[in-house]
């Protein structure tokens, strides 16, 4: 018997992975059009709606890191019932109304504060909705809303140093039956997609970035701290905090063997989703 981080005393907790996935554009999974062809998203969805088959239990909880949530500390929700944060626009109305209405956990949230400040990174709380970062593409993978979810901020810095090791320090969680999450896209540079040489750059960066991601623990964690150096890295982000979720997973996969688990290249640019362990 374990008592979990969400505060119920059941059965020992079946260890989850760290994940990296893309969360598309705006509510792109639930539109009959996006910026393309109407298809555009729609492998990215399959990915997605799949996700929850490939683990060996379902996760007691999950931590979400998203790319939409920059503070000047880690911050960790303590929301009990988090709102619906429409953080995207000229879309659709319906887009508009979408709902998520998983429930937050306050003792969860009070594990991760006291595992980040254990580790003696910068955070902080708050009560904070789901971004879209969260909520569209979980939605897609667990659309019964069920399982608590804790959503945790980038750090305003954007060190991915600093994002590796905000992972490390959560990584204890995947024994207690938590998934973590780190959501945003391995390709985001909003004026590069759909150009005439996106697929090219895209495949260019990929193909430095999965190698980087598939290292041995060490070299991976080097590697990742130093992503600027890769081909085309600038073109692929501009600004980095979709990449730096990236930095939270692995850094919570670290001593785990990494894979890819899916790759596509919707509006041209080549993205790919990471599981480790």
């Amino acid at each position: 018997m374990a008592e979990l981080a969400v505060g119920v005393v059941e059965e020992k907790a079946v260890r989850q992975p760290a994940l990296f996935l893309p969360h598309g554009g705006g509510p792109c999974f639930f539109m009959d059009w996006t910026w393309g062809p109407a298809d555009t998203w729609e492998k990215t969805r399959d990915f997605l709606a799949g996700l929850a088959a490939t683990l060996a239990a379902q996760p007691k909880a999950m931590v979400v890191v998203s790319g939409h949530w920059e503070e000047a500390a880690f911050t960790v929700s303590t929301a009990e019932r988090p709102g619906m944060i429409y953080d995207y626009s000229g879309f659709p109305e319906h887009t508009y109304r979408l709902s998520w209405p998983a429930p937050g956990s306050p003792e969860l949230a009070a594990r991760v504060l006291e595992l980040l400040k254990a580790a003696g990174l910068p955070a902080a709380t708050a009560e904070r909705g789901y971004d879209h970062g969260t909520f569209v593409p979980l939605m897609v993978a667990f659309p019964e809303a069920e399982i608590p979810v804790v959503t945790v901020s980038l750090q305003r810095n954007l060190d991915p140093a600093l994002h590796l090791a905000a992972g490390k320090a959560l990584a204890a969680l995947r024994d207690e039956g938590v998934l973590i999450v780190g959501s945003g896209n391995s390709w985001h540079n909003l004026r590069g997609y759909m150009q005439a040489d996106t697929l090219r750059v895209s495949q260019a960066f990929d193909d430095w970035l999965t190698p980087a991601v598939l290292a041995g623990p060490g070299e991976r964690e080097e590697l990742l701290k130093h992503w600027v150096e890769a081909p085309y890295a600038l073109a692929a982000h501009p600004r980095e905090e979709h990449l730096l979720p990236l930095m939270v997973a692995a850094g919570a996969g670290d001593g785990d063997r990494a894979e890819r688990i899916f790759t596509d290249s919707p509006m041209r640019a080549v993205i790919s989703a990471y599981r480790f362990g």
